[in-house]
């Protein structure tokens, strides 16, 4: 069976990007390259930072946006995502200006969180993210609550993305995250949804050790699906 080609409207940011073309790659069943993914991938670094534009009148990302989707589905792909979750606010809008489906990244998490008999998740997200309530919205499809840092809890983690992993800052000081981990368990949070795509990368870079589901890697495992690979798990 001929696989389905998969377009990555990349560049929100690059190293996310990266991280879910890995993911692709490392969760695909494949025994040689030919058994592998067509990926495409814009990485569009003139995309203007969506919560900016969310919360404080900052560009709008959308054209740039619908012009690495059309760019995409011009070149072949048969359906798009985009490693962004704070992006997704813009999802309907994305996928009015293009004929191939845009996977919804939110959807998939909450989704794999129902299979997985979590009732209650902590949301680790930008502002936009937190204030727009598009994951919320989400989480109330799936019959999920959701439970968001306090104001202090929710600049660290704003730190952490932007100070620590969108500058590359290798030595960034975790302490006040891990403090807004530990209020978010003991308000009943099973476990954190990475609702950053800079997130998993934190995670990993400075080896925090907590329960959490990474939407970057449900994701990559419904492009895998859609595209008719086989996840490797």
């Amino acid at each position: 069976m001929t696989k389905k080609t998969i377009g990555i409207i990349g560049g929100m940011g690059p190293l996310a990007t990266a991280d879910l073309f890995r993911k692709i790659v490392v969760h695909t069943q494949a025994g040689c390259d030919q058994e592998h993914i067509h990926v495409l991938m814009d990485n569009n670094t003139a995309i203007p930072d969506r919560t900016a534009a969310l919360l404080s009148g900052g560009a709008d990302p959308l054209p740039q946006m619908t012009k690495s989707a059309r760019l995409l589905e011009q070149a072949g792909a048969d359906c798009l995502i985009m490693p962004c979750n704070t992006a997704h606010c813009f999802h309907a809008a994305v996928q009015e200006t293009v004929h191939i489906p845009l996977l919804n990244m939110l959807e998939l998490t909450c989704s794999a969180l129902q299979q997985q008999g979590i009732r209650c998740a902590g949301l680790l997200a930008t502002n936009g993210t937190v204030q727009t309530g598009v994951y919320a919205r989400m989480a109330e499809r799936f019959g999920l609550t959701l439970l968001t840092p306090d104001a202090e809890g929710q600049q660290a983690v704003m730190d952490m993305i932007y100070q620590g992993v969108k500058a590359g800052k290798e030595d960034f000081d975790t302490t006040q995250v891990c403090k807004a981990v530990e209020d978010l368990q003991s308000r009943g949070a099973q476990t954190m949804i990475l609702g950053c795509t800079e997130l998993p990368l934190a995670v990993e870079m400075y080896h925090l050790d907590f329960p959490a589901i990474d939407p970057t890697l449900e994701l990559a495992k419904g492009a895998i699906r859609f595209a008719g690979g086989t996840v490797r798990e």
